[in-house]
């Protein structure tokens, strides 16, 4: 300090370019330190730190010694921004009555005023001082990128912040120049609590960006399962499409999240609905070969005959890309589902002890009879007789030859054979036939009456009684 008053330079730097600043409590004058973190590079000065650091003392002694109060640093910071970032209400009130400059309250290169700036960084105490009559430096004009101060601290996550603007001003559903509210901010920045005060304060969930994208995109594309659920619970529109025709159900199931697919999918959003190459979420979930997912669009009842524009189901789709557990989980869907329409006056509760699903069975109460169609595929039919038999239990020829698309070698029939009698298996389960029966009168009918004796033999020695599924 005995330095100041002899008209030494207060923005001189060491050779790392770093500023000497003089730190005191209330007793005690304490050593001079280097802030290591500032550079000339950014124009920044003692006085920047003083007002940023919060020391009034400081920065009255550095004004005394001839540093200029109205510098900018390379951001355009005056010492009034420093002040309002970090909440501290004595150095702009020093500013305004002592210095009497309240024409620092301008604005920085991303035009961002004080109140901006406090909004931005969730200086409250601030906020509520510079909304103060005597103050009068509120103001919710927007920045060069059309952020209002409510967009600035929905974005950041300051909730109080938040809170005050909203009891303090009209501003609700504004966009900047990317089309964004506050909400859509807050939501694409994980800020639930915001999202949650937004909300109740009458702010719109589907107002959609110049991307058409809603509140719901962001979340269900980066997997934000509560936040979905919030959204969906205050009106938001399930299927609202953007741009390229992506619902949030799309992203969510592009990403693979899996809760939020469920809280969607729950919610009754469209499970139909397709993107701008006509694929539905099944499409996308079968080239990405995800079973999990599959299983949960396929159990949602979704409409299998959709194409895209190529032409290509799903099943297609999954067929020409080799994935053969969900060409079998598809096709079981579709026989399934086939099998319901004709079958109208099932029980609803079906399903109540054996769940519906369509993935493999490995379940060890099946075992058996899954042995027992490997047996017949492996070791007992001849090439063509997996055909006849699946055209006899009317699996379409788009079925067939999708299982035919899998290639292992001169012997693929059996594998084919195989994944047919087990997609065949999990329909006479859930309509609760007798596979050891139908099995039996189907290979009559193919006119392969040797092994349709052979079945009738194991069925009355009992091996086949434990094929009955449950």
């Amino acid at each position: 300090m005995k330095l100041l008053g002899k008209a030494v330079n207060v923005d001189a730097k060491n050779l790392l370019k770093r500023l000497a600043m003089v730190c005191e409590n209330e007793t005690a004058q304490l050593p001079l330190f280097f802030f290591p973190s500032v550079s000339l590079s950014h124009g920044v000065t003692a006085i920047h730190l003083a007002a940023w650091f919060g020391s009034v003392t400081i920065l009255k002694l550095l004004v005394q010694g001839g540093a200029d109060p109205s510098v900018q640093n390379a951001l355009g910071l005056t010492i009034m921004h420093c002040a309002a970032i970090n909440n501290h209400t004595d150095i702009v009130t020093f500013i305004i009555y002592d210095l009497m400059m309240k024409e620092l309250d301008k604005e920085d290169l991303s035009g961002h005023r004080v109140f901006a700036s406090a909004a931005e960084h969730g200086s409250v105490e601030m906020l509520q001082m510079l909304m103060e009559e005597a103050y009068n430096m509120a103001t919710m004009e927007e920045d060069q990128n059309g952020d209002t101060p409510l967009h600035l601290a929905a974005s950041n996550g300051h909730l109080d912040a938040v809170q005050l603007l909203l009891k303090s001003f009209d501003t609700r559903d504004e966009v900047n120049k990317l089309g964004e509210t506050a909400l859509y901010l807050a939501a694409d920045a994980a800020h639930e609590d915001c999202v949650q005060a937004l909300l109740e304060a009458g702010c719109d969930p589907n107002i959609v960006t110049m991307v058409r994208h809603s509140a719901l995109h962001p979340v269900s594309e980066k997997g934000h399962t509560s936040l979905v659920k919030l959204l969906i619970e205050n009106t938001a529109q399930m299927d609202l499409q953007n741009q390229h025709l992506q619902a949030p159900l799309y992203l969510a199931v592009k990403n693979c999240h899996i809760p939020v697919i469920h809280t969607l999918l729950e919610a009754g959003c469209n499970v139909n609905i397709t993107d701008h190459r006509s694929q539905t979420v099944l499409h996308v979930a079968a080239e990405l070969a995800r079973v999990d997912i599959v299983d949960m669009l396929l159990k949602a009842g979704m409409d299998l005959t959709l194409q895209d524009k190529q032409g290509k189901t799903a099943l297609a789709v999954a067929a020409r890309a080799d994935e053969v557990i969900i060409v079998d989980m598809i096709i079981k869907a579709e026989r399934y589902f086939t099998w319901r329409r004709a079958n109208t006056e099932l029980n609803e509760n079906l399903h109540s002890q054996s769940p519906l699903t369509f993935k493999l069975d490995h379940r060890a109460e099946s075992k058996h009879v899954r042995g027992t169609a490997w047996h017949l595929a492996y070791r007992l039919l001849e090439p063509g007789d997996w055909k006849r038999l699946a055209l006899h239990w009317h699996f379409t020829e788009q079925q067939v030859a999708a299982i035919e698309e899998q290639w292992t070698g001169k012997r693929s029939y059996q594998d084919h054979g195989n994944r047919m009698l087990l997609i065949w298996l999990h329909g006479s389960e859930l309509a609760q036939l007798n596979p050891a029966k139908e099995l039996y009168q189907g290979l009559l009918a193919i006119d392969n009456k040797t092994v349709a004796d052979k079945i009738r033999m194991d069925t009355e020695d009992g091996d086949m009684k434990k094929c009955i599924l449950s």
